[in-house]
């Protein structure tokens, strides 16, 4: 054998060898149906993380073309097997349509400050918008948007929050890190909006 076919011999099993671990990735990820940690993968392939991530990446530019009707989407450190946005209405045709909700502009302002502050207690969120928050956590909380990730050391163990898989599947980024820069004058906007929804409620009280 010469030397070009034994490099061509080798090339062909390591091709071999990718497909076979696509194929157990795209396995795992559809019988799981929800998140898998990148951790998992590499146990199950015995491959490093970050191996996992390329093939990820190549397996993703296939199925961007037109007739592929899936995706993997990132999530921090996990990924999942998901239905391309695109074609959402014709998979509420034969499947139950999830759950929709509204974001008001006090739940998206109170889920940017967790977002951004996050692990992030109830009061520290209050403190920046100026007005209690406890409706707007709670709904927050009922989304699957955030999260309790347990108590602070301090006087009353107040409970911490942060962002969940939800937020990032919801907001389409990868990790937290893929957030866009917020600047002071935004977290200035938040304080002010705060401020006149607090007179407003106000307003109608006394009305009442």
């Amino acid at each position: 054998m010469t030397s070009r076919g034994a490099v061509g011999l080798f090339e062909d099993i390591v091709i071999m060898d990718e497909k076979k671990i696509m194929a157990v990735i795209e396995a795992v990820l559809f019988a799981m149906g929800d998140s898998v940690g990148l951790s998992s993968l590499s146990h199950v392939l015995e491959m490093p993380e970050k191996e996992i991530r390329g093939v990820i990446a190549r397996m993703n530019d296939k199925y961007k073309r037109a007739d592929r009707g899936i995706y993997i989407a990132e999530l921090e450190d996990a990924v999942q097997l998901c239905t391309k946005p695109g074609l959402y209405e014709y998979l509420i045709k034969v499947a139950k349509a999830p759950r929709k909700y509204v974001l008001t502009d006090t739940l998206l302002e109170t889920l940017s400050i967790i977002a951004y502050k996050q692990p992030v207690t109830r009061l520290e969120v209050e403190k920046i918008r100026g007005v209690s928050c406890d409706h707007a956590v709670n709904r927050l909380l009922e989304f699957n948007l955030i999260q309790e990730l347990g108590r602070l050391d301090a006087p009353g163990r107040p409970l911490l929050f942060g962002t969940t898989e939800e937020f990032l599947r919801t907001f389409g980024v990868k990790s937290l890190g893929d957030l866009p820069m917020l600047n002071p004058e935004q977290m200035e906007d938040f304080r002010k909006q705060a401020e006149e929804e607090a007179g407003q409620k106000t307003e109608l009280n006394v009305e009442i």
